[in-house]
């Protein structure tokens, strides 16, 4: 698997779409997957917004809970890299992240709209 280093600061703003979530290995068990630490990895999702360009969603993975982190809040994410995968005729890219913080002092959208 290639990885690649991301510049994050050319990625423009980067949000939280959906809070941070345990990522599952087996849903029947509901095992939550490990790093070779064995530290516990979650996933946040993160809108992605250059300047001018549509909105892009990624799932950024990272080991150990991240905390403080809510949707609609601006991010920082530190050392983001870039995985290319392929498992037979399926392919795509996976980003893993050394951390995410919330940026503090930034806005959260409340429920039904409200800010």
């Amino acid at each position: 698997m290639q990885s690649i280093p991301v510049d994050t600061a050319r990625l423009g703003v980067l949000r939280c779409a959906i809070a941070p979530e345990a990522k599952i290995t087996n849903t029947e068990t509901q095992e939550v997957k490990r790093d070779r630490d064995g530290n516990p990895v979650w996933t946040v999702a993160v809108t992605v917004r250059q300047d001018g360009r549509r909105i892009s969603v990624i799932e950024i993975a990272v080991s150990g809970q991240p905390k403080g982190i809510e949707e609609g809040q601006i991010l920082k994410v530190t050392g983001l890299t870039a995985f290319m995968w392929s498992m037979g005729d399926r392919h795509g890219v996976s980003f893993r992240a050394d951390t995410i913080t919330p940026v503090h002092g930034t806005p959260v959208q409340g429920k039904g709209g409200e800010a």
